[in-house]
């Protein structure tokens, strides 16, 4: 069974169709999952905490403090392995969108680590409003998984699209994230990700505004889908969080290029996402560089690091998948396609920097995916963590 074991965070709000959360907790429960449910307090207007607390033999919360009690949503949203918000009305909707958290439902959503999955419930004007399809965008470009309405006769009278899937179908659809989940098991990946720094003295150094945000969305999006991932990071770099990676510090380029070509010779793929500099200095000096009296310039000799990308690129087997990163400030897309026959890669991610919102530093990024046949597919402007979803998709038909 493949929800046996399975850690399941069920969040009501307040729908007519929180009657369907019984069933729900209910099919969880016979497939073999463990579930708890957390509610807004209009949600128990609908159906009764003690119903889904007997449902799911779990305590259910209505509030992040209860009495003198204080119920840890972070707790709750580090130990699912899935969340589902059904049903999902058009208030929690925005406020999910937006980050306004006054709900436990909201708080826990905001604390979860997991896959989350959305199924609204709200009558047809409200569903086809722009604001209620401008926040279902915005949720899903989190990376967050939109569980379609079902269309029919609504609490209005009215017909159309709005009624929240019925628990079958979303039983159906966490089934289909779970396999998702485990469709990398067994396979081993490399990740390197943010800066590298080439020391001019004990002080100083070369470095780039790399803040390893890309290459740790990467990295958790391989672990939420089973593979084993080595992430070599540069410093000061953020840091994945996730399970099942292990986390390899470098600085230099070489010292990059080392862990590298060392874990690659049994790995199934890497994704080279870190910004690693083309050049270091000739020289290093023990001591710091004081400057001399009188002293206006100052000449620094910088010779070629390794390159990573083109000695994997050689010593990759036909069984062997290489992912490598271009971020271009002109003739993008040729530049971008030349580099990938150069390394031997299998698809390049391309980053222009004059896309607003995209490149170092930002929450969202804009890339084209090119493969070996030169096939261009473009994406919009998302959150880092769904482009990661994009790059692991494209990675799965490859290796799959």
């Amino acid at each position: 069974m493949l929800l046996k074991g399975t850690h399941i965070l069920l969040g009501v709000t307040g729908s007519i169709a929180a009657y369907k959360a019984a069933s729900l907790v209910r099919l969880f429960v016979k497939a073999g999952a463990e579930v708890q449910v957390v509610m807004t307090p209009s949600a128990a207007e609908f159906i009764t905490p003690l119903t889904l607390s007997t449902l799911s033999k779990h305590p259910v919360h209505t509030s992040v403090i209860d009495g003198d009690s204080w119920n840890n949503h972070v707790e709750l949203g580090l130990w699912a392995d899935v969340m589902i918000v059904a049903p999902l009305t058009a208030t929690t909707l925005g406020k999910m969108a937006h980050g306004i958290c006054d709900s436990v439902v909201v708080a826990t959503y905001l604390s979860a680590r997991c896959p989350v999955m959305i199924a609204p419930a709200m009558d047809l004007d409200m569903w086809q409003h722009p604001a209620t399809q401008a926040n279902i965008d915005l949720l899903k470009s989190y990376g967050n998984h939109l569980i379609p309405v079902g269309d029919g006769v609504l609490a209005s009278g009215l017909s159309g699209p709005g009624r929240m899937a019925e628990p079958e179908d979303i039983l159906k659809a966490v089934e289909q994230i779970l396999k998702q989940k485990q469709e990398l098991a067994g396979k081993k990946v490399i990740v390197t990700s943010g800066p590298t720094y080439e020391a001019l003295d004990p002080v100083r150094f070369i470095g780039n505004h790399s803040t390893g945000k890309m290459g740790a969305a990467i990295s958790e999006q391989l672990a939420q889908r089973g593979a084993e991932v080595i992430h070599i990071s540069g410093p000061n770099a953020v840091l994945p969080t996730q399970d099942g990676i292990t986390i390899i510090n470098v600085k230099s380029a070489q010292q990059m290029h080392d862990a590298a070509t060392q874990q690659f010779a049994d790995s199934d793929a890497a994704i080279l996402a870190a910004a690693v500099a083309d050049f270091r200095p000739e020289t290093t000096a023990d001591q710091k560089i004081k400057k001399k009296p009188g002293q206006n310039e100052m000449s620094i000799n910088l010779v070629k690091t390794p390159d990573i990308a083109a000695a994997l690129g050689q010593a990759k087997t036909d069984k062997q998948i290489l992912v490598g990163f271009a971020l271009e400030t002109q003739n993008e897309i040729e530049n971008a396609t030349k580099k990938l026959h150069k390394k031997n890669l299998d698809f390049i991610v391309l980053n222009s920097m004059a896309d607003k919102g995209a490149g170092f530093g930002h929450d969202t990024n804009k890339v084209t995916i090119i493969d070996r046949e030169e096939s261009v597919t473009p994406y919009p402007l998302q959150s880092k963590k769904a482009v990661a979803a994009d790059i692991v998709d494209c990675l799965v038909r490859y290796l799959i």
